[in-house]
């Protein structure tokens, strides 16, 4: 398994473990370097915007003190929603892995692939985004789908 990718998955336990929302971490790296992490936490924040990816690019740029992002990668547990992809781009991510899809997101209760689909896929994209790690990201949606006060949203 990926290192990063790892770190991401751990992260999005964290927000699980704390009932902060979804199963979704996410890990910006620059130079082979963690700069920032971040899990979902919409339901902690009751913010709709709190996604894994938008709370650890939001961890980097403070870290770095820049919104640039260039020259850095985020590895995330969940394909990002057309919010996230559209935060990654602004930032100028350099290239996003994924665990877990936009399918698999929406058989946890998820309603990325509406979104998605509104808002014309992703084909444009061909290599900016790139599945890693599935089976082990599948594992903690699995864990998700669990819990027992589990709070769709």
């Amino acid at each position: 398994m990926d290192k990063f990718m790892k770190e991401a998955i751990k992260e999005a336990e964290r927000g699980i473990t704390n009932g902060d929302g979804g199963p979704f971490g996410a890990v910006v790296v620059k130079d082979g370097v963690i700069v920032g992490k971040g899990h979902n936490k919409v339901l902690k924040n009751n913010d709709a915007t709190c996604h894994g990816e938008i709370e650890a690019i939001k961890s980097a740029s403070k870290k770095l003190g820049t919104f640039d992002l260039s020259d850095c990668l985020l590895f995330t547990t969940g394909e990002p929603c057309p919010m996230c992809l559209s935060a990654c781009l602004w930032a100028n991510i350099e290239k996003v892995y994924y665990g877990c899809s936009i399918s698999d997101n929406e058989k946890i209760g998820f309603r990325d692939k509406k979104f998605d689909t509104l808002m014309g896929g992703r084909k444009k994209l061909k290599n900016y985004l790139e599945e890693l790690d599935r089976k082990e990201c599948l594992e903690l949606f699995e864990k998700y789908l669990n819990l027992e006060n589990r709070k769709n949203y």
